[in-house]
């Protein structure tokens, strides 16, 4: 334990360091990478990093510090935006503390008597995964009521050749687009005041070299974990510095701290690599896996599932369910997931959002019938709800109009025909706890699919102050509830597809739906972008209709299962009116999912690098035994023979016996490497350098490759 601040600080984890430099009042970091040798010190570190004055600025600039301060004339953002009724703005503070509690934590406390405020920053790397987490406390410490504006994460120092961004933008049915841009003088900015994560500025950013791919090269990432509005901030300045800032987004007023209280940012999520963005992606799976997995989760297959919302939208009956049951069972799903639809007056999506009771018009003798026949044929069965929401035409609304979020005088926004429930409310939070309690208390439902299908942009409460901040945190805590109640019953985070996406919503939920879109063309950039931070475990990933809902696009089974068969597998498609052929194909597909489920949910990702016309991508055992990898032709080629394919992440003395495990039949115009790979044995060396010739394909076809040593 630390007692007198010292100059440095070093933390570890198995493959990284990070030193924090608190030679001026502002503590900062110094130096966040690759593991250091002992023979390095942070005295060394400082002495390289030594910087002339430059032209037309102050002898020495001030700090980039964890949180960097206007009071020590910082130029750029400030970490902290604070002040009383215009006045003790300008914070200076002095760090009072530095508790280096093991080889991998820090706590650094800093006070500010101008401001009477104190600030504790907490640092942290994890040492499997090699994860940064990082967050900023606030208190006030005066005697009179402080206006928070902006309390960010800790601030990231980027090195000058990390001069690339990759941002992910989006929209419904499209999200989690990767974007790049070249870093510049200025200031990048995202900003999401949606109320949820959003579809078009996840919270998370990627910062690397010119030269880094999937396979090589140095990058930071960084995520916010929080389920609310955010800021991404990247900002050179001109000097050549530069900086990122991840931190919540705050309406006008929002949060204020009375003397004592405190306010504490949502944990900033960093891992840095030198070796290319798949190892970086390694890093927050890794993560993810032994930290946000609940522990009720632990080797637990997750259950193939069928959904009805494809299949049936809101026309449900009891005799079309239980048949959509006895079908979905032949082809191996292992839940049946009961869609909207299933509450009082809901008929369409005007009506029924807070009347959390069975319609007794579809459903006279409750749930329990269907529930019955679903586990009859072998299958768990799982429940959509949309707890947050309500429509005005419910009992709910008439009867408590004054539940909801509004910003009066302005009218009300309607979006899906709902409203927005004001959770920060006891009794509202009691009423829905108590439904959803009586649900599960009645029924045996194993799965919650939990919605919110519209954006929260007027969150204002009675009292006419912004709360968004204090509605996510009543979300969490509902959800934590319920979890309590029933520690069994596993939820699904779905926000109109992949608006809700993040790691703070993983501590209360165990599967993220990334979009609504069944497109599996679309569903390949989708996932590849979520990929970038979570594991495939995590992904729903559903075989839709022939004919896409919402692109119109008609794919083949053969794409659209071997699309869907690389996350948390489900099936969407109407089964009753799929052909025969068709139907076994799904089957065959969902067979082979059971397979090689452990490996996909347990094993290393390796994006490839690939033309814009393809995608590849593969999982490896930890132990490199074994490995599964997918190859798409998303356009038609430039060229009539398609190139070889050299894989990744194998042991290149290992011997591995290659097979094509799908399409079932794959077809091609003439004799190639299909008619004679099936079965050969490779060295993990010849896939990896000299490649795999890629047979003619058509686009929107793929194939997929097994290996096993």
């Amino acid at each position: 334990m630390s007692q007198a601040v010292m100059l440095f600080y070093t933390i570890h984890s198995r493959h990284s360091s990070l030193v924090l430099d608190c030679r001026g009042n502002g503590p900062g970091i110094l130096y966040w990478g690759a593991r250091l040798g002992k023979g390095t010190s942070p005295e060394m570190l400082a002495l390289l990093a030594t910087q002339q004055e430059a032209p037309a600025s102050p002898p020495e600039q001030a700090p980039i510090s964890l949180s960097p301060e206007l009071g020590a004339g910082f130029q750029g953002n400030p970490g902290i935006q604070i002040h009383r009724q215009g006045v003790g703005w300008a914070i200076s503070a002095q760090t009072e503390s530095v508790t280096q509690h093991n080889d991998s934590h820090l706590t650094i406390v800093s006070v500010c008597e101008g401001t009477q405020i104190r600030v504790t920053h907490r640092l942290g790397l994890d040492a499997d995964s090699d994860v940064l987490t990082a967050s900023t406390e606030l208190c006030n410490i005066g005697d009179s009521s402080l206006s928070v504006e902006q309390c960010n994460a800790p601030s990231i120092p980027l090195p000058m050749d990390y001069n690339k961004i990759l941002g992910f933008q989006g929209r419904w049915a499209n999200e989690f687009q990767r974007h790049s841009v070249d870093r510049f003088m200025g200031t990048y900015l995202r900003e999401n005041r949606s109320g949820r994560t959003s579809h078009d500025s996840f919270p998370g950013v990627i910062i690397h070299t010119e030269q880094t791919n999937e396979a090589a090269g140095a990058a930071y990432g960084l995520h916010l974990g929080w389920s609310g509005n955010h800021r991404i901030r990247i900002e050179e300045q001109f000097v050549g510095r530069a900086y990122a800032q991840l931190g919540e987004l705050f309406f006008p007023g929002e949060l204020s701290l009375e003397p004592n209280q405190s306010y504490c940012s949502p944990v900033l999520y960093g891992a840095s690599t030198h070796n290319g963005l798949s190892a970086l992606s390694g890093c927050f799976h890794r993560y993810i896996r032994s930290h946000l997995t609940d522990e009720r989760m632990a080797g637990k297959a997750k259950a193939v599932h069928f959904n009805t919302w494809e299949a049936m939208y809101f026309d449900l009956s009891l005799e079309r369910l239980q048949a959509l049951a006895d079908s979905a069972a032949e082809v191996g799903a292992e839940r049946f997931v009961l869609d909207d639809g299933w509450f009082k007056n809901r008929k369409s999506d005007r009506a029924g959002l807070g009347d959390w009771t069975v319609d007794q018009t579809v459903f006279p003798d409750g749930l329990s019938p269907l529930i019955d026949h679903v586990q009859a044929v072998g299958m768990e069965f799982g429940l959509w709800i949309e707890p947050e929401m309500v429509n005005p035409d419910s009992d709910l609304y008439r009867a408590h109009p004054d539940w909801i979020l509004s910003t009066p005088p302005a009218p009300l926004i309607l979006a899906r025909h709902q409203l927005v429930l004001d959770l920060t409310r006891p009794e509202v939070q009691d009423y829905l706890f108590n439904c959803i309690d009586a649900l599960l208390c009645q029924y045996p439902i194993a799965y919650l699919k939990w919605d919110m299908n519209r954006v929260n942009n007027q969150p204002g409460n009675t009292e006419g102050r912004a709360v968004t901040h204090y509605q996510t945190l009543a979300l969490y805590q509902l959800l934590a509830r319920v979890r309590g109640a029933h520690p069994m019953v596993e939820i699904e985070s779905c926000s109109s597809g992949g608006g809700r996406a993040d790691f703070g919503i993983l501590a209360y939920t165990d599967r993220i739906w990334p979009s609504d879109s069944n497109d599996a063309l679309d569903r390949l950039e989708i996932q590849k972008g979520f990929s970038m931070f979570f594991p495939a475990e995590f992904m729903g990933a559903h075989v839709g209709p022939r004919d896409c809902h919402i692109t119109g696009r008609s794919i083949s089974m053969a794409t659209r299962a071997g699309v869907a068969l690389f996350g948390h597998m489900g099936i969407e498609a109407n089964l009753l009116e799929i052909e025969d052929e068709e139907k076994r194909e799904l089957a065959t597909a969902v067979t082979l999912h059971k397979q090689h489920r452990e490996l996909m949910h347990s094993g290393d990702l390796v994006r490839l690098n690939t033309s814009e016309y393809e995608n590849s991508f593969g999982i490896v055992a930890a132990n490199q035994q074994q490995a599964i990898f997918s190859y798409a032709l998303l356009n038609s080629p430039p060229t009539t023979a398609m190139g070889r394919l050299r894989l990744r992440g194998l042991d290149a003395n290992r011997l591995y016996t290659l097979s094509i495990i799908w399409p079932s039949t794959p077809s091609s115009t003439s004799s190639s490497i299909l008619d004679v790979i099936n079965g050969s044995v490779v060295s993990g060396d010849a896939l990896m350098n000299f490649g795999l010739q890629l047979p003619i394909m058509q686009p929107t076809s793929l194939l997929i490759l097994h290996l096993q040593s």
